[in-house]
Formats: C-alpha cells, sequence, structure tokens
C-alpha cells in the first residue's frame, strides 16, 4: 500500500530558468499539498500534462526525491524517516534511468538481485518467469549497449522486478515502444494486480489507462484535479470518451485560474 499526505515540493531555480519561465520567482512549486492512497490488487493511475508534476511525485514515491513537506508510507514504513527500508519493498520503472552499456542483460540483473539480496534460488526462479513473461531469451547474453530500445525497456523491467517488490511504480512505461513489446509490459501490470501487489503508472496513452485502471487521479500544475474510482470516472463523464474528458478537466482548471 502507498498512503501519501499533504505532499509538496518546491525546487529553487536558476537564473536559467528564471529566464527560460519568465519569472522573477527564485523557487517552483512542483506538487501542492497533494494526498492519495493506492491500494493492494488494485492498479492507480495518475494523469496529467507534461509538467504536471507526475514525475516529481512518482520519484518521491520512490525516495529518489526527497519532499519539501508532507508524509509517504510504503508498506507501513515511513518513507521519509526510512527511505531504504522502504526501497526494498519498491520497483519503480522509469524510461530515463541508465543502463550499464558493457553488461549483458544476465549480468546486469544478477547484480540488482546482488544489490537487493535476494538468494540464489529466488533469483533463477525470478529470471526465468520474468525472461519467460518479456521473450528475452534471444538477447540475454549480448551488451546491452548493443540492444534495440524495446529489448533495453525489457532489461529495465527486469531490473526493476527481480526482488519482487510488493509496490511497483511505473513512469510512462510503454512510451516510445513498438506494439509487441508495450503489450508485454501490460501483461506484466496485470500479473502484478493479480499477485495482489500495489501499482501506480502514469502513462498518456489512454487506451492503456482504460485497460488497466482501478482508480486515477489527474494532477495538474502540482494540485490533484481529480481523484477517484474509474467507475465513477466514467459515470461524471461529460464527453464522449476518456482523453476528451481528461482535456476537459485540464483546460476547465486553466480557465478557472
Amino acid at each position: 500500500m502507498i498512503t501519501v499526505q499533504h505532499l509538496s515540493k518546491t525546487f529553487e531555480l536558476t537564473k536559467q530558468q528564471r529566464k527560460e519561465l519568465q519569472t522573477q520567482a527564485k523557487t517552483a512549486n512542483a506538487v501542492k499539498n497533494i494526498s492519495f492512497e493506492c491500494q493492494p490488487g488494485r492498479v492507480f493511475s495518475l494523469l496529467g500534462p507534461n509538467g504536471a508534476g507526475k514525475t516529481t511525485t512518482l520519484r518521491m514515491l520512490a525516495t529518489l526525491v526527497k519532499p519539501s513537506s508532507g508524509q509517504i508510507q510504503i508498506q507501513g514504513i515511513d518513507a521519509l524517516a526510512h527511505p531504504e527500508e522502504a526501497r526494498k519493498h519498491i520497483g519503480f520503472l522509469t524510461g530515463s534511468t541508465g543502463l550499464y552499456a558493457r553488461l549483458t542483460p544476465i549480468e546486469l540483473i544478477d547484480y540488482y538481485a546482488d544489490l537487493y539480496g535476494v538468494t540464489a534460488v529466488n533469483r533463477e526462479k525470478r529470471k526465468a518467469e520474468l525472461f519467460e513473461l518479456l521473450n528475452m531469451h534471444d538477447f540475454l547474453n549480448q551488451r546491452i549497449g548493443k540492444l534495440s530500445t524495446g529489448m533495453k525497456q525489457k532489461v529495465s523491467i527486469c531490473r526493476t522486478m527481480i526482488h519482487d517488490p510488493e509496490v511497483v511504480i511505473f513512469d510512462e512505461p510503454t512510451s516510445g515502444l513498438d506494439v509487441i513489446t508495450a503489450e508485454n509490459i501490460i501483461k506484466l501490470i496485470r500479473s502484478c494486480k493479480d499477485q495482489g501487489k500495489t501499482v501506480i503508472f502514469s502513462s498518456h496513452i489512454m487506451s492503456e489507462v482504460d485497460l488497466l485502471c482501478d482508480d486515477l487521479a489527474i494532477i495538474h500544475k502540482g494540485e490533484l484535479k481529480y481523484q477517484g474510482t474509474m467507475d465513477e470516472f466514467k459515470a461524471q463523464m461529460q464527453t464522449k470518451n476518456l482523453t476528451e474528458e481528461f482535456i476537459r478537466i485540464v483546460q476547465t482548471q486553466n480557465l478557472a485560474q
């Protein structure tokens, strides 16, 4: 389970950033006092336009960015007071995390299994399950630097999941991937849900949200503009589809400000 209470993040702006943003302010509020819960066995989708605060929020949940204020609990652990303990329960997948180009997928996954303290027996079991699910057998012994984008994403997924985390955070997991690789990731998310894991993900692809999402929140300019179940969201829709409703909510908030 993930529990977030009154979470905020303020960044200091450099002179160059102030110039680009055409502002005299010395700080920017990326996330403003947001609260929500992600339940085990359910998929929670965090939606928002570019620059809305999605990735900052997910990085705070993954203990990679420290909040300016607020509380985060991961599986009942205070993630701010005990980040290393919380990380043992988290798998975080993001497209911006680099891989070691000189290693092979096997070498990299074994390395991360060691970091997480995964036993030899569990490691081999997890590798077999993930390699089969993601159809990785053809390139396991090639150097990562020579792999395609889709292959590298599969390696990143294995690195994320090798320690069998109870909480899984996906930041735009299918962005830029081919249809087959994207479908493998969809299968993985469904598998996580079926296993009772807590899953939170962001995506710009509304068809994925519709397929996977049980609960969702829309964030815009650092603030939550909608929060509820997918069924509740569909019941209150004033437009024809999810994409149009998302745009309506965001644009309505823009007009109100």
